[in-house]
């Protein structure tokens, strides 16, 4: 009898050790299943954040197409006019003669010098030709040199509100009082003409960033030649 109650004894203890083993073996499992989870998880997360970014192409894409040959003479006419507006407004400081004019000017370059960057960037992404920094000094053609003939720019010669050689010139040499009225009245006359170049951007273009920027244009540019007038006494 002792033999036999020793045989069940070792008999149960094999027993337990091999369900002991086999209930380890199972956590093993299950802890190189997690493992295996928690990677399949991060992988999961990963392929998400890539789908969630843009690619650098899909970008590049989206600033070179969908934009016409009006979208590129508006570019390229806004250019050197802003560029002359900010030259402009650089006149103001030292030679205005009411703070409301020399407000006015600093307004007008902050406005214009991003939006500068902007359409350079787009003729960049197009593969279009900047205009060279001169062009905007060549008042006698009025900044445009090459662009007649474009899709959008037809009849726009002599409607640019371009300044002559001359005019710089007598605004330059101006101050106080003067300088205001002169300043004032070109800017409007300017201003005239920036609001024709985005009426026709707006209708005839096809890049619609560059549409919004000229619907801003003609809402900003006509407050200011209002807020001009009224300066000028012509309200």
């Amino acid at each position: 009898m002792k033999i036999e109650r020793s045989l069940v004894r070792r008999t149960v203890a094999v027993a337990a050790a091999g369900a002991t083993a086999l209930v380890l073996a199972a956590c093993g499992g299950a802890d190189d299943g997690g493992s295996d989870g928690s990677a399949g998880h991060g992988g999961h997360s990963a392929a998400a954040s890539a789908t969630a970014s843009p690619t650098p192409s899909a970008s590049a894409s989206d600033a070179r197409g969908g934009h016409n040959a009006a979208d590129v003479a508006f570019a390229k006419g806004m250019i050197p006019h802003h560029r002359q507006a900010v030259e402009m407004a650089d006149l103001a400081p030292g030679r205005a003669g009411s703070p409301e004019v020399e407000k006015l000017a600093a307004e007008i370059k902050k406005a214009q010098d991003p939006e500068i960057r902007t359409l350079s960037g787009w003729l960049t992404a197009w593969g279009e030709e900047v205009p060279a920094e001169g062009a905007a000094m060549d008042h006698s053609s009025h900044g445009m040199d090459g662009m007649d003939g474009m899709d959008g720019m037809d009849g726009m010669d002599g409607m640019d509100g371009m300044m002559t050689d001359q005019e710089m010139r007598g605004l330059e040499d101006a101050s106080g009082e003067a300088f205001d009225t002169a300043f004032l009245e070109l800017m409007v006359k300017h201003h005239e003409g920036a609001l024709a170049m985005a009426e026709t951007e707006r209708a005839d273009g096809a890049f619609a960033p560059a549409k919004k920027m000229a619907a801003q244009i003609i809402t900003s540019q006509s407050a200011e030649i209002e807020r001009m007038n009224g300066l000028l006494g012509k309200g």
